[in-house]
């Protein structure tokens, strides 16, 4: 989409809004809410991620967007209109209102919007299975389709466990990843993420105990052999072998540990772990939920070591941005290991599993991804990054920048203060949303070049503000 000026406004940050009635009245009548009768019911019922309740800091009401811009209710900091750096935590890759995604999802639901998928199946959901076997690495043949990407993980571990049940060796039942990861928000999810780092330390002692190996050592290498880090490569394969008896999996993030830390590593660790596993009789789970579809540079970020797994889970960018979906897929062996056990099938049935509209526009949006030079567009996209944040190396404060595909991200030596960032962001026109140390972006795939040096501009105005 060309670049279109961002309009200015007279300064004016997020402001307090006066008390409103509740909203009632029947289905399609209630009266448009004004930004301050929004904000105000957001306040008082919505809990938003992360956050407490009631909130502590107002959010930026969105009216619409397209494109790569979202248009806000009421103008924030001088800015009507922001350019999202966040492809909405990675899922809009295509932008928003995008014709053919529209187009998919409008003519679906003249057909039928959902049907159970227990004991039925329809077109969007069984195209888009064999379009995952086509594309996913070599070996991965069947595929659960899931409500999110937490759910996934979710049945991702329920299989891997039970698989072994299935061949009569329950004692592999725990899982071994590495620190520094993040896999979700539901319980086995949680289990998996960082133990000590994550936000998920509350429920230590609750949750299962996982075998957690040190975590990667820093930095994206393309060269596969040898590993970068002899002492690392031992300590992976000792604490795999040692525990192998208990494994039911090895899983982890590839290439990149997303909200743990977004911290990149060298794809000669999936070899290293590709090998262990099949040595030591341990399935291997690859979370690539955030890396799927293109992110970082590869199609799946296991392409980047050449190694497949056992079970891969997908989400966020697989319908666009448009509708919550995942999938899980996995081997024969493991699905015709399943099958053969006392309960020879996976129970689990979500009930909007297969949902013919996520089908559909996740068809289309594949059919967009692929029918474009969408590798082309992401080295775009990561030159354009490299050259923005190139200046905030030198800025006080900062720690790391690190560019991999369409993933920026600059780390701080302290705390992001994520009111003084967001604000300095928005200023500079840009949606940007920091966490921990961090300050990153990852754009939609379709980002002009002035976007993309205007969004790296907001994260140098972050990493400065913050």
């Amino acid at each position: 989409m060309p670049d279109a000026p961002l309009p200015l406004s007279p300064d004016l940050s997020p402001g307090s809004s006066s008390e409103v009635s509740e909203v009632s009245g029947l289905p399609g009548t209630a009266p448009e809410l004004s930004p301050d009768e929004l904000l105000d019911l957001d306040r008082r019922h919505v809990w938003h991620p992360y956050g407490p309740m009631p909130g502590r800091s107002e959010p930026l009401a969105v009216s619409s967007a397209s494109g790569v811009r979202l248009r806000l209710a009421r103008p924030a900091w001088g800015r009507e209109e922001l350019v999202d750096g966040m492809s909405s935590w990675w899922a809009a890759i295509h932008g928003y209102n995008h014709p053919v995604l529209n187009d998919a999802v409008r003519a679906q639901v003249e057909r039928m919007s959902h049907v159970m998928f227990g004991g039925l199946t329809h077109e969007p959901a069984v195209r888009l299975v064999k379009r995952l076997v086509d594309i996913a690495p070599e070996g991965l043949e069947h595929v659960f389709l899931a409500d999110s990407g937490s759910v996934s993980v979710e049945v991702a571990v329920k299989m891997c466990l039970q698989y072994w049940r299935s061949l009569g060796r329950p004692e592999k039942r725990r899982l071994l990843t590495w620190r520094g990861g993040y896999h979700g928000d539901t319980w086995q999810p949680m289990s998996v993420c960082d133990p000590e780092g994550g936000m998920h330390h509350l429920w230590s002692g609750v949750l299962p105990e996982q075998v957690f190996a040190d975590a990667p050592p820093d930095g994206f290498n393309a060269e596969l052999d040898p590993a970068p880090d002899p002492a690392y490569e031992a300590h992976l394969r000792e604490l795999i072998a040692s525990h192998a008896g208990e494994l039911a999996a090895v899983i982890v993030e590839p290439v990149v540990q997303g909200a743990g830390g977004m911290r990149f590593h060298s794809p000669a660790w999936l070899r290293v772990l590709r090998e262990a596993c099949d040595e030591h009789d341990v399935l291997l789970v690859l979370d690539e939920i955030a890396t799927g579809f293109g992110r970082t540079g590869a199609l799946f970020a296991s392409c980047h070591a050449g190694i497949s797994p056992d079970v891969m889970c997908v989400g966020k960018a697989l319908t666009g941005g448009y509708l919550t979906m995942a999938a899980t897929l996995c081997t024969s062996r493991v699905a015709e290991g399943i099958s053969r056990g006392e309960v020879p099938v996976l129970a689990h049935g979500p009930t909007f599993m297969g949902n013919p509209l996520a089908a559909a526009v996740a068809n289309a949006s594949l059919d967009l991804l692929l029918g474009q030079d969408w590798a082309g567009e992401v080295r775009r996209i990561e030159a354009g990054l490299r050259a923005g944040l190139a200046e905030a190396s030198a800025l006080p404060g900062v720690r790391d920048v690190r560019v991999l595909g369409a993933i920026g991200v600059v780390q701080l030596d302290h705390e992001v203060d994520v009111a003084a960032a967001t604000e300095a962001a928005v200023r500079a026109g840009v949606w940007l949303r920091p966490f921990r140390d961090l300050v990153y972006t990852m754009p939609p795939y379709v980002t002009g070049d002035e976007d993309v040096a205007r969004i790296a501009a907001a994260v140098c105005a972050a990493a400065r503000a913050g």
